[in-house]
């Protein structure tokens, strides 16, 4: 094996000097500059930092494709630089090797292998690559250059730099363990039904929130311009009164029969409407005009005039609706999540940092602050007592896998996600961290998680607050999770080939 090895040293030394010759003997040119420039302007990764703070000032797959890459960056070059170098020490080309206009003034002294430069260049290419593949074409060929320029200025052998690229790419691709990739997208719906149909919005009663969004901006123009014949509906004057009460009386005060119900506003808003019609039977028209609209984004609710569409057509999909039972407020439905312990706390420092840094840093940032200012809740699950930290039951299965769940890919498969954080297992607050950051949860037993039709759960020692849908519920001592599939129908408007089964 040894002498296997230095036979395979000794052949790619000789490979390594006569492609280093090659390229010294290139006449000089004006790009002989250029690859210099490069490599100084990629010195201690601030080419790429500076192209990251450039993508990050876009939402969405840019700015997650500059935070996944900063983070590959830091781990290419601490690897290169900090492990990589120190064990395996090696000599610089010999500057004769190559002409004095490519060379540096002061050319760096470390060891030779790996190319910290082309590390670096790799992880960033590669991590830009998998959540932005349209900027590919822009940065690759960047990346390439900078790695060449270490070979092309005599700083490195060709094996070198190859090697730190194997390194860095490797290194971004990793991240995916406890980083992964989500698409975003709509949740996968089976096959369309038939709703009511809606002449202009005929017989539809449409709750419009103006409250709902960052902006405030009032909906009720919006609705009236794609349902001229719906009522739009209000919320109360007063705050404190239940808003799903006031859908409720306002349906069963109608005058004119109600044929369907509408709500323009946030996630807190649609899940009250939501209810009321899943309850009555009623197909719900979603207008998403809220901050986040997660269920919207969910069910792929669309612009209001392809709503408009749907309702004109009667097509619609069907999506699972969740309920909790308890001892404090009776039976309540959700669309979204209901939780207890820490999580509501989570979500809510989640989302007021992600517009700043991005769903997955706002989320481990987030985490870290709840599982650091929790207490325990003694509960018994399936007949065991365990000491929990926060727990997190979804309307439907969540992605990604893991302690942030972000967006669901299917609605209609009968099933709760289950998930939550023993509190009982010895250091359970960093041993569940560092198994989130290494992406080895699902071996760890801290962390719980299931997908089930139905959960109970018990509080040993006191009540405690449910979390629905981002609202708070009267406290309880024991809480009944079922899940109800199919039980609302969502008017929809299908793209082309996106009904898959």
């Amino acid at each position: 094996m040894r002498k296997w090895v230095s036979e395979a040293l000794r052949r790619t030394n000789r490979l390594d000097g006569r492609l280093v010759r090659a390229s010294g003997r290139l006449p000089a040119t004006r790009a002989d500059a250029v690859f210099r420039g490069l490599g100084t302007a990629a010195n201690h990764s601030l080419l790429w930092f500076g192209i990251a703070a450039l993508l990050a000032s876009r939402e969405g797959v840019t700015r997650r494709a500059a935070y996944r890459a900063v983070i590959s960056i830091a781990g290419a070059s601490f690897t290169a630089n900090l492990v990589g170098k120190p064990l395996v020490p090696r000599r610089r080309p010999a500057t004769d090797l190559i002409s004095a206009e490519r060379r540096y003034a002061a050319p760096p002294v470390s060891s030779s292998f790996p190319s910290g430069h082309a590390a670096s260049a790799a992880a960033f290419v590669t991590a830009v690559g998998m959540e932005a593949p349209k900027a590919l074409p822009v940065v690759a060929p960047l990346g390439a250059a900078v790695a060449y320029s270490r070979v092309h200025t005599g700083v490195h052998w060709p094996s070198d730099v190859v090697f730190g690229a194997l390194l860095g790419g490797g290194v971004a691709l990793a991240t995916r363990r406890w980083w992964p990739l989500t698409n975003g997208g709509p949740a996968i719906r089976r096959s369309p039904v038939r709703a009511t149909p809606l002449s202009d919005g005929e017989g539809l009663l449409v709750l419009a929130n103006p409250g709902s969004g960052s902006g405030g901006a009032d909906p009720t123009d919006l609705v009236s311009e794609s349902w001229p014949s719906a009522r739009i509906l209000s919320p109360p004057d007063d705050e404190a009164t239940d808003l799903r009460r006031h859908v409720e009386e306002a349906v069963a005060g109608s005058a004119e029969p109600v044929r369907a119900l509408g709500v323009a506003g946030g996630d807190g808003t649609v899940a009250a409407v939501a209810t009321v019609a899943a309850e009555r039977g009623l197909p719900l028209v979603v207008i998403p005009t809220g901050t986040l609209n997660h269920f919207a984004r969910d069910v792929a609710a669309g612009s209001p005039g392809s709503s408009a569409l749907a309702t004109e057509e009667g097509l619609a999909i069907e999506v699972d609706i969740g309920t909790v039972d308890g001892d404090g407020a009776g039976c309540r439905w959700f669309v979204n999540t209901a939780s207890l312990g820490g999580y509501p706390d989570l979500v809510r420092y989640r989302e007021r940092w992600e517009p700043r840094w991005g769903r997955w840093l706002a989320g481990a940032a987030a985490l870290v602050r709840v599982l650091r200012e929790a207490e325990p809740i003694r509960v018994r699950i399936d007949g065991r007592e365990r000491a929990v930290w926060l727990l997190f039951v979804g309307n439907g299965v969540y992605e990604p896998r893991g302690f942030a769940p972000m967006n669901r890919q299917r609605m209609d498969d009968g099933l709760l996600d289950v998930r939550y954080v023993r509190a009982d297992v010895p250091f359970s607050r960093l041993r569940f961290l560092g198994a989130a950051l290494t992406g080895a949860l699902h071996h760890s037993r801290t962390y719980v998680q299931q997908e089930r039709p139905r959960f109970e759960v018990d509080l040993v020692d006191d009540r405690t607050r449910l979390a629905v849908d981002g609202e708070v519920a009267p406290a309880g001592r024991w809480f009944r999770f079922t899940t109800r599939p199919r039980a609302l129908r969502v008017y929809h408007w299908p793209e082309r080939d996106e009904w898959r089964g």
